[in-house]
């Protein structure tokens, strides 16, 4: 057992506070910036090394957009609507990461389109470079005590402290493992062997990423002011279901049409 009374503050030097949470948008981005030209030297892949550096403003924009309108129309729109000042308090938490992924495909759309790139063959590259990032996410809920797991008795419970004093499954570290490292491991194969399938790792990613994430939220306390909300699920799932969806058609479609060609 573990008794989490982690500081979510990583350092505070006078007026300056630097957070884990904001540590791990830094360094999900740096990887990204150094992996992404690693990937297109080893793969002979058709774009310039920089590349992703051109795309940043654009992940940013989509990310921290999308991710925020997600929280706000999926998780608490009625309390967003009688309170909208609060939308832009970013600071006080509620991102969602099923809306951040959809900000990132249109971003990645308007981006393709002005730079003249094959879309799902650059999302394929971006399938690569995002588990890294949700790894350090997931750790950084942790540290922040945030997205708590369900209470149970297994011996490598935690006490999160600052919210109770009940031993609970430690759901973020098993987000962080399966849709950090294990999606990461799986996707970089997959893109190994199957870069020339335009779109086959983005549904790959899809498809992985749905399946972890339902397996992770039976061990995940459902939000609060929302619950189970369909068929004992809770809206994660919901959402990861649709993600599901979408990844096996893609991966089928794709395949298919490679077949043709």
């Amino acid at each position: 057992m573990f008794i989490n009374n982690l500081n979510p503050i990583f350092i505070n030097i006078g007026f300056v506070e630097i957070r884990w949470y904001s540590l791990a948008y830094i360094f999900g981005i740096l990887f990204a910036v150094i992996f992404c030209k690693i990937l297109i030297k080893k793969f002979n892949l058709s774009y310039k090394q920089d590349i992703f550096d051109d795309f940043l403003p654009y992940s940013i924009f989509g990310i921290i957009l999308g991710g925020r309108l997600g929280y706000v129309i999926f998780y608490d729109f009625i309390f967003f609507i009688n309170n909208p000042i609060d939308i832009i308090k970013i600071w006080n938490g509620g991102m969602s990461f099923h809306g951040g992924l959809i900000g990132i495909i249109l971003a990645s759309g308007l981006f393709c389109k002005k730079k003249n790139l094959n879309y799902l063959h650059f999302t394929d590259l971006l399938a690569v470079l995002t588990p890294f990032g949700l790894f350090l996410g997931r750790i950084s809920n942790f540290i922040n005590s945030e997205l708590i797991g369900k209470p149970t008795d297994v011996p490598w419970s935690v006490i999160f402290i600052k919210i109770d004093n009940l031993t609970r499954h430690p759901s973020q570290i098993y987000e962080a493992f399966l849709e950090g490292l294990v999606l990461f491991c799986l996707t970089y194969l997959i893109f190994k062997h199957k870069f020339n399938v335009k779109g086959f790792t983005s549904g790959c990613f899809l498809t992985f990423y749905g399946i972890f994430r339902i397996f992770s939220e039976q061990f995940r306390q459902p939000d609060l002011h929302l619950g189970l909300v369909f068929f004992n699920l809770s809206l994660g799932s919901i959402l990861s279901f649709v993600m599901i969806f979408f990844g096996i058609y893609l991966i089928l479609y794709n395949n298919e049409h490679n077949k043709k060609i």
